[in-house]
């Protein structure tokens, strides 16, 4: 009997052992089908800021616990940002990339910004997941340097990844990363002006991997929605294509999730997570072909993987005794945003932007120093400064540059750095040292850039006017000392072409965070003080187009006079004047002054006035020397005359 029980016991133990499988293929089968989509982009190398990428692989294996199929992508520039990239060029991120363990990479415009051969031949290389772009092209035989998509399967269904970069790309990282030795462009990213090539691309992309099989097609995107970017946004890309059925974005550093309709008018989910893991992106692609998308925040960031907080711990210590060392001390806070905690460093002048500006033109020893406001990345507080924090403002590596340029060249290059000023951001927005300038927003744009974005011409009114070098009015031909950064200078940075053959007095003396550090310890004496404690005035933005404010850009350079003696039709001598508005505002009318003296004489009471552009003036003797000045006048609300300054004075002997 005690035997019977025995053997029950070990046939119900074998029963059981054998259904063992059984039960796990049950506890799998109950998981969902449903494909599960992350998505991060633009973290700049905050890797432990906001969810942190332990937050992030922590929330990948809690969806793995619920889904058969979770994926993770990432939408570009995570290799740069701040200190902990600068320092190793990309390579201790990359070391965290291959342990979060991404399943697709998509280059953003910064992951150029270490070079060609950096990103080419060490991150790419080196990362464990193949980066994906459509769009960024070879020229020489027209192929992308990458697969356009990568193709994943999820039991019966596929889906296909279309990696894009913007193709802002060339002027938003390194201009001559993508050129030859002699300046000629080796690289391109779909940058034609009217976006069809781009459009082109990610079609026939999209159509290739349909044909290969693809049930849902989702773009990895590095495009943003910004309004200032005129047809390379998302939002371009979906209208002008079909078959994308989701879309993940960066670039803008946008936090949204919203639909716009393609090509066909259905309606594409499209999700953009911000900036330094600020938010998870979601997409579920359900059994039954529905879509969804949400940004996970960070309420989720309490669990963390133990595994890549270790990971981030060590290698943040391999270079923290140098970025926790102390160069200096600010008693303000130093900041890129304006009085409202918004970002307003890429659209207005801040205290911060006043110091890097500074620097350069101490370190240069230059008449006028220019810094972009893309260049400019993070805020610094109050108290000690480290390497760290130095090296977060400017972490590029650019260099100090000092050349010769006009006052024509300089000119145009603030007018580049305004365009989008009053409408949104520009990269390119210019902080200055030694010089002052207004920007006219009521006036329109007329920059010209060719379809890389690279300047080529003001075609019309220039918005910027009142420029003052050292207290005096900007001389267009005279030849001043200009310091910036070797990106602006020589490497086109953000479009400026204008300075690209300039006389160089000084080639590449010093990288950028080196600059802003000797400024403070040398000339400031190793503190920030309260003369930094607001911006300083340099840049005036003038947004309302009233009589008063038109009257000043008039007088800025755009009223000419000329003069000369002419026959007139009673066949007796007389001087014609005839002067030039270049403005682009249109006066009520002009009037003119006329005295024997050059310097006095004109008397309060015009000569005459006229709302034409020239004037005979018949009554004049023979022998004697005129001279004349005009000004234009326009009426302000009240009816009052508002006048420009007078035009330089002319004159001349009647013969």
């Amino acid at each position: 009997m005690k035997q019977r029980k025995i053997l029950s016991v070990i046939i119900a133990i074998c029963v059981i052992i054998a259904m063992m499988p059984t039960f796990a293929f049950a506890a799998d089968t109950a998981k969902s089908e449903d494909i599960i989509i992350l998505g991060t982009s633009d973290v700049h190398c905050g890797i432990d800021k906001n969810i942190g990428y332990d937050g992030l692989v922590a929330y990948k294996k809690a969806m793995l616990e619920q889904n058969q199929f979770v994926t993770l992508v990432d939408a570009g520039d995570a290799i740069q940002g701040e200190a902990i990239g600068t320092i190793s060029k990309g390579e201790h991120i990359v070391e965290l990339l291959n342990q979060v363990g991404y399943d697709v990479l998509v280059p953003g415009n910064h992951e150029f910004d270490y070079g060609m051969d950096q990103f080419l031949n060490s991150i790419a290389k080196k990362v464990k997941t193949p980066y994906i772009a459509c769009n960024f092209i070879t020229l020489a035989d027209k192929k992308p340097v990458f697969e356009g998509y990568k193709m994943m399967t999820y039991g019966d269904k596929k889906v296909a990844y279309v990696g894009i970069t913007t193709p802002e790309t060339l002027t938003k990282s390194t201009p001559t990363a993508f050129q030859d030795a002699k300046g000629n462009w080796k690289y391109d990213f779909c940058n034609d002006a009217t976006g069809k090539a781009l459009y082109d691309q990610v079609q026939a992309t999209v159509d290739a991997a349909k044909k290969a099989g693809a049930n849902y097609v989702v773009a990895v995107a590095h495009l943003g929605d910004d309004p200032d970017t005129a047809v390379w946004k998302a939002s371009d890309v979906i209208k002008a294509t079909n078959g994308i059925d989701a879309l993940i974005d960066g670039h803008a550093h946008q936090t949204h999730v919203k639909e716009t309709a393609n090509k066909d008018g259905k309606l594409v989910k499209c999700v953009a997570t911000g900036t330094k893991l600020e938010n998870i992106g979601k997409l579920v692609i359900k059994k039954d072909g529905t879509i969804t998308a949400e940004n996970i925040d960070v309420k989720i960031a309490d669990k963390k993987d133990a595994d890549t907080t270790k990971l981030i711990k060590d290698i943040k210590a391999k270079s923290e005794a140098l970025l926790k060392k102390v160069v200096a001390k600010t008693n303000v806070e130093l900041t890129i945003n304006g009085a409202d905690g918004k970002r307003a460093v890429r659209m207005t002048e801040t205290n911060l932007g006043d110091l890097c500006a500074d620097a350069y033109k101490f370190a240069g020893k230059a008449d006028i120093a220019v810094v972009n406001g893309g260049g400019i990345r993070t805020s610094i507080p109050a108290g000690d400064i480290t390497y760290e924090q130095i090296i977060s403002v400017h972490p590029f590596g650019n260099m100090l540059c000092v050349i010769e340029a006009t006052g024509q060249e300089i000119l145009d290059a603030l007018e580049l750095g305004s365009k989008s000023a009053g409408a949104g951001e520009s990269g390119g927005f210019l902080h200055v040292s030694g010089l002052t300038y207004d920007i006219n927003t009521f006036i329109p744009t007329s920059v010209k850039t060719d379809e890389k974005g690279m300047f080529e011409k003001v075609d019309g009114a220039y918005r910027v006017s009142n420029v003052m070098v050292g207290g005096k009015k900007l001389d267009l031909n005279k030849t001043y000392t200009l310091a910036t950064h070797n990106y602006m200078i020589k490497q086109a940075g953000d479009g400026y072409t204008m300075f690209k053959n300039n006389k160089l007095l000084q080639d590449e003396v010093m990288i950028d965070n080196q600059v802003l550090i000797s400024y403070i310890t040398d000339e400031l004496k190793g503190v920030v003080g309260e003369t930094y404690a607001k911006p300083q005035g340099r840049i005036n933005i003038v947004t309302e187009a009233t009589a008063e404010n038109k009257a000043k850009v008039v007088s800025q350079d755009n009223l000419t006079l000329q003069a000369k003696q002419v026959k007139l039709k009673n066949g007796k001598k007389g001087i014609k004047l005839t002067w030039e508005n270049k403005s682009g505002i249109e006066l009520d009318g002009v009037q003119i002054f006329r005295s024997l003296k050059k310097n006095s004489g004109y008397g309060k009471k015009p000569l005459y006035t006229t709302t034409k552009t020239s004037y005979n003036n018949s009554k004049v003797k023979k022998g004697t020397k005129y001279f004349y000045k005009v000004r234009g006048f326009l009426k302000n609300e009240e009816g009052k005359m508002v006048y420009t300054t007078y035009t330089a004075k002319v004159s001349v002997k009647v013969a």
